[in-house]
């Protein structure tokens, strides 16, 4: 019977050698070769509460996953057992495995002086957090973690996730609304609507107000009205037409009398030039010659015209 037996015990054994076989060809390949990648090990501390993160998250950079979780822990358990209890910074110790063949301890300094942080996001709406590694420009708002002991690995300064970053916020918007001076805004604010009052009403004194102003305004434009009336700009009008008349006659004589002035002038002028001449030429005509015509002066003609009939 044992005889018979013994060739089943060998086939078993078989059947598990082979089926562990195949177990660890699946492994491997849809491991994607994953257990004979380079890693390296990280870690941040993070003062607020990491609900949701839990061993074997992701660690993203900018959304692309480059490693994962391995361990979560409090810094008063793993760095501070010596510190008494009441002195303990107790950070949340999150530790992350980062696959890679380049990545390094001088590299993760020179990409934490660029402002690389980790931040604990969340994951859609199923409330599973992740670790994201991104480069900030606001990192030196928050200033990172300061700790007294001796890491174990790289620490990556971590920021305020999300929903904290918003409480706070909220946070300092209350703080700055009770900060100010309610009662000195209202006592302001009372003093502008007196004056205001003021403005419109006036004060009974040498103020006036708004309202007396526009009323007088409309008295004044009412009168405006009535003097810009239809009938008196064309009574208006006609005398001003007829000024123009006078006015334009009284240039046109103006300008007559002025041309037959300037021809008298223009004669008289030319009888002293022919008496000038005489003079010259002749002195003795001037004595013993005929006397001379009678110079009659320019007087609009007026003067000359009684002495031809004379």
């Amino acid at each position: 019977m044992s005889n018979n037996s013994n060739p089943n015990y060998f086939r078993l054994g078989v059947f598990v050698l082979a089926a562990i076989g195949v177990l660890i060809a699946v492994i491997l390949i849809f491991g994607s070769g994953q257990l004979f990648k380079k890693s390296f090990m990280v870690e941040t501390y993070i003062k607020q509460s990491v609900t949701g993160l839990d061993t074997g998250a992701a660690v993203r950079f900018r959304g692309v996953k480059i490693g994962q979780v391995t361990m979560i822990g409090l810094s008063g358990d793993i760095y501070e057992d010596d510190v008494p209890f009441q002195e303990r910074r107790q950070y949340v110790v999150v530790r992350m495995q980062i696959v890679g063949e380049t990545v390094n301890e001088d590299l993760i300094k020179e990409f934490v002086k660029n402002n690389l942080r980790a931040q604990v996001k969340s994951q859609g709406i199923t409330g599973v957090n992740y670790i994201e590694f991104n480069f900030t420009p606001t990192a030196n708002t928050y200033t990172p973690l300061p700790y007294e002991w001796k890491p174990k690995y790289p620490v990556i300064p971590s920021l305020p996730n999300q929903a904290d970053q918003i409480i706070e916020g909220v946070q300092k918007l209350i703080d700055g609304m009770n900060q100010l001076n309610i009662s000195g805004t209202q006592q302001k604010f009372d003093a502008l609507l007196g004056n205001l009052n003021t403005l419109m009403a006036g004060d009974g004194k040498d103020n006036q107000g708004l309202v007396r102003s526009v009323k007088e305004m409309n008295v004044i434009l009412e009168r405006i009205a009535k003097v810009t009336d239809k009938d008196e700009l064309n009574i208006l009008m006609r005398e001003l037409v007829g000024t123009m008349v006078a006015l334009r006659q009284t240039v046109t004589s103006i300008q007559g009398d002025t041309h037959l002035t300037m021809e008298n002038l223009k004669q008289t002028s030319e009888q002293l030039n022919e008496f000038s001449r005489i003079a010259s030429q002749s002195p003795s005509s001037l004595i013993w010659g005929e006397p001379p015509q009678k110079i009659t002066l320019p007087m609009n003609g007026t003067q000359g015209q009684a002495g031809a009939q004379k």
